[in-house]
């Protein structure tokens, strides 16, 4: 697996801007230039991250015991089948993400951890995800799985259909299925100037509005509060000062 290490990542921004040590000088110096250009940012994916924490929760807590989480990127611990099987023993978590380092570091990471598994793959090819041998080998789609897109729709370009990919994974899901997903908009902020940080990166941002974002829920019935900034999805602790200025939505939809 080549990892290129000329551009900057998605993940390894994300890294950089949650304090994490899998990066590279150019994963560094994109993420300063998008703390400078949002200073927001490190307390936005802080809260993105904790977001996906709660739905981790709220879903293997309503009895789901499957998990495909896209776009996954870096371990950060907990990580997600941290915290699933720290609620109840036997959910069964696939990760996918298209970074060779993310895929390296998870191989390591899940070595020994049970139901598990790491898979290189895109989501913009879904049905390459659905069918690959180590996602089918731990999920098992006659049965519910919570999916989770967290902050990776929004590195899809509208020419690339992401309603049409959320529609075919939404559509190999079974009745009791949850999404888990976030996405980055500049409803709350002028962000073109950290939109374009990643014009030099390999995917670019793309922020969208409130009933774009929205769309992808189709087919879901949206868990309370519905679709609010993340920090504001059923929060554990006071939100930090200035969240209001968070640029990430978030929310949970459930398949009847």
């Amino acid at each position: 697996m080549r990892i290129d290490t000329s551009k900057p990542h998605p993940a390894r921004i994300y890294d950089y801007l949650l304090g994490g040590k899998d990066h590279y000088p150019v994963d560094q110096e994109a993420g300063e230039a998008l703390a400078a250009a949002a200073p927001e940012a490190r307390m936005g994916v802080r809260a993105n991250r904790d977001f996906l924490h709660r739905a981790v929760r709220h879903a293997v807590q309503s009895g789901v015991r499957q998990i495909l989480d896209i776009g996954a990127g870096l371990p950060t611990s907990p990580n997600v089948h941290e915290i699933a099987q720290d609620l109840t023993g036997g959910v069964r978590v696939a990760y996918v993400d298209n970074d060779p380092i993310v895929k390296a570091h998870g191989d390591a990471l899940l070595r020994g951890e049970g139901p598990t598994s790491i898979v290189l793959a895109d989501v913009r090819e879904p049905r390459g995800i659905l069918d690959h041998p180590d996602v089918r080998r731990v999920i098992d789609f006659a049965e519910p799985v919570a999916l989770c897109l967290v902050a990776v729709l929004h590195f899809l370009t509208d020419a690339e259909r992401p309603e049409r990919i959320v529609a075919e994974l939404r559509d190999a899901l079974a009745p009791g299925s949850m999404l888990i997903l976030s996405h980055a908009t500049g409803d709350f902020a002028d962000r073109r100037d950290a939109q374009a940080v990643y014009g030099q990166a390999t995917a670019t941002l793309n922020l969208r509005p409130r009933a774009r974002v929205e769309a992808f829920l189709d087919g879901f019935t949206l868990v309370d509060p519905g679709l609010v900034q993340c920090p504001d999805w059923r929060p554990d602790t006071t939100p930090p000062a200035g969240s209001e200025r968070i640029g990430f939505y978030g929310a949970v939809g459930r398949k009847d």
